[in-house]
């Protein structure tokens, strides 16, 4: 059970929201001095990107894991507890530790008035600090240029796909979110970058030079087979499978094995392959019972690669969407890549009020040319698919902020175990 002092805490964690986003690197540079800098006790990979920085994390971590290493897994954000955005060894950083850090260091909180994400940076590092890892894979948080984790040093530096997402603070094109990602980008450090379009290999390719260091691209893969609940695929001559669906999938797992591979030359290939076929990673195109999917995609290219995907595996059957959209979230790009998916589409609320409310999200889709119904709930929605299609596919999409409605109505947990 949560104690009441936890609980306190984290509604004091929260109300650094209120901070807003504060972009540069002062106050976390403060932050970490006074904690005498434990991000230079272990080795660090450092991931940016606009979709896939999640999953790439996760594979990175549980190769590193199963090869025997000690690794910390800092990214965000959480799904249904906060706790989620910190591990070591795949382990949740507890209650009582948060509780600790809040306690301990809240003059330097104060003083410096650091936000709820660079608060939350310094904690993911002091812990990892402190629990000895030998190496952290830290995601940033928005863009990468003046985002709090980039004052890491990394020894690696990841790129996962770059496309158009919080246009209102990155910029409004693709070169410009791209030269924001590349700014995670340092002097010697090597660079490895997932697939790209050709505006965005040019920043990168650019931003690598400046900093003379290389840009390097992992393998190609190849799908040989997709299931409900793994993929199988081929990178080279080694053929691998990961319990995530998708060929947006496979290509985060290459990008994940060239990260590994360029750090461990020799690692041997059944260590990769446990790790990935390892690894838990929830909300992405999760199977949360009988043809019901959840996702947890909210920009156009995200969404449309989830769709692909979904369609793929049920060829035949009817898709049915139940959809919760973010109020800043940009989506007259998102409708176009809805457009005629789906059979009927549904929208839902969330419980906290983060999200646009499903009926002006259902006026709004119409204005877009995009025809939906709005009925509240998760379970209503449901409810009304099965009552005229039993056979129908449901894809919940949108957002992360419903994870804890669909815990409701399946028996899946979000701690550690596997999908």
């Amino acid at each position: 059970m949560t104690s009441p002092d936890f609980l306190k805490i984290l509604d004091s964690l929260y109300l650094l929201n209120r901070r807003g986003i504060k972009l540069g690197l002062n106050h976390i540079e403060k932050f970490l001095h006074y904690l005498n800098n434990p991000q230079t006790r272990f080795k660090i990979i450092h991931v940016a990107g606009t979709n896939g920085k999640g999953s790439t994390c996760a594979y990175i971590e549980s190769i590193l894991r199963n090869s025997g290493y000690r690794v910390g897994l800092y990214t965000s954000p959480h799904l249904i507890k906060f706790n989620e955005r910190i591990k070591v060894n795949n382990t949740l950083i507890q209650d009582e530790e948060i509780v600790d850090f809040m306690i301990n260091f809240s003059s330097i909180i104060q003083k410096i008035k650091s936000t709820f994400f660079e608060t939350t940076t310094a904690m993911a590092l002091y812990h990892f600090g402190k629990n000895n890892i030998d190496y952290a894979i830290i995601e940033t948080g928005l863009g990468g240029r003046l985002d709090a984790t980039n004052i890491v040093d990394p020894i690696l530096t990841v790129i996962t796909p770059i496309s158009m997402d919080h246009m209102d603070i990155l910029g409004d094109t693709i070169e410009k979110i791209a030269n924001e990602k590349a700014g995670i980008i340092k002097k010697g450090i090597p660079v490895i970058t997932a697939k790209q379009e050709d505006k965005v290999v040019d920043v990168l390719s650019k931003k690598a030079i400046e900093n003379k260091t290389k840009l390097l691209f992992p393998e190609e893969p190849v799908i040989m087979k997709t299931t409900f609940d793994h993929t199988k695929f081929r990178v080279g001559e080694n053929d691998y499978r990961i319990p995530l669906l998708g060929h947006h999938q496979t290509q985060n797992a290459s990008l994940a094995i060239s990260v590994v591979k360029y750090i461990f030359p020799k690692i041997p290939n059944k260590k990769i392959y446990k790790g990935l076929k390892e690894t838990s990673w929830f909300g992405r195109l999760q199977k949360i019972s009988r043809r019901i999917f959840y996702d947890v995609s909210h920009n156009a290219a995200g969404i449309h690669l989830t769709l692909l995907t979904i369609k793929k595996l049920f060829p035949k059957n009817n898709l049915y969407g139940i959809f919760c959209f973010k109020k800043d979230k940009n989506l007259e790009i998102v409708a176009k890549v809805m457009d005629k998916q789906f059979k009927n589409i549904f929208t839902i609320n969330d419980r906290k009020g983060y999200l646009i409310p499903n009926l002006d999200l259902s006026k709004t889709l119409k204005k877009l040319n995009i025809e939906s119904k709005p009925v509240g709930s998760i379970d209503n929605g449901v409810s009304k698919i099965k009552d005229f299609d039993d056979d129908g596919v449901i894809l919940i999409f949108g957002s992360h902020y419903v994870a804890e409605d669909i815990l409701n109505i399946s028996e899946l947990s979000f701690d550690s175990a596997p999908i």
